[in-house]
Formats: structure tokens, sequence, C-alpha cells
């Protein structure tokens, strides 16, 4: 991994950053090798809590695109579909 995640230390505190990189790994791992699709959601659902705002989430997985080239939205599009118990694998 050669990007930094986009993370807001004026705000969020530590945990916070810890739990939002969280969900930045596991979407990556999405892409890399497979993740629990329950666990991803768990994750989405915690980066919601810290990130409620859609256009701050638009802009923060907007800057892990760019930097990664890993989808957030698509990850997470594909987790919703799929059946709980299952494996995301993102190509």
């Amino acid at each position: 991994m050669s990007y930094h995640y986009p993370i807001d230390e004026t705000y969020w505190s530590k945990e916070e950053i810890i739990d939002v990189v969280n969900f930045y790994s596991m979407v990556e791992k999405a892409y890399e090798e497979s993740v629990n699709r329950d666990d991803l959601l768990m994750a989405y659902t915690r980066f919601k809590q810290i990130v409620p705002s859609k256009s701050e989430e638009k802009k923060l997985c907007g800057e892990f695109e760019k930097e990664s080239g890993y989808s957030c939205y698509r990850t997470v599009k594909k987790a919703k579909e799929l059946s709980p118990g299952d494996k995301i694998k993102m190509n």
C-alpha cells in the first residue's frame, strides 16, 4: 500500500480513526483477497455513524478510490446484494 487513507484527524477521536481505517482496509481486502460480507457491512455501519453525511461519505470514499483504485460504493453495494455469511470478492 503506497497511499494514505483519507481521515479527519481534527474532528475524529483515535477510536473513530481506527474504525474508519478498518472500513477502508476491509474494502481493500475485498479487492485483494475476499472478506466476509457481514464484517464489511458492520464496518460500513460504524463508518456511517462517524460520517453520517452522504456528501462527506462521497468525498472521503472518492478520495480513497482516487488513491487506491478501490470503490467503497461498489463494494458495499455488492455486499448488500449477497446473503448473510457470504464472502465478497471484488474484481
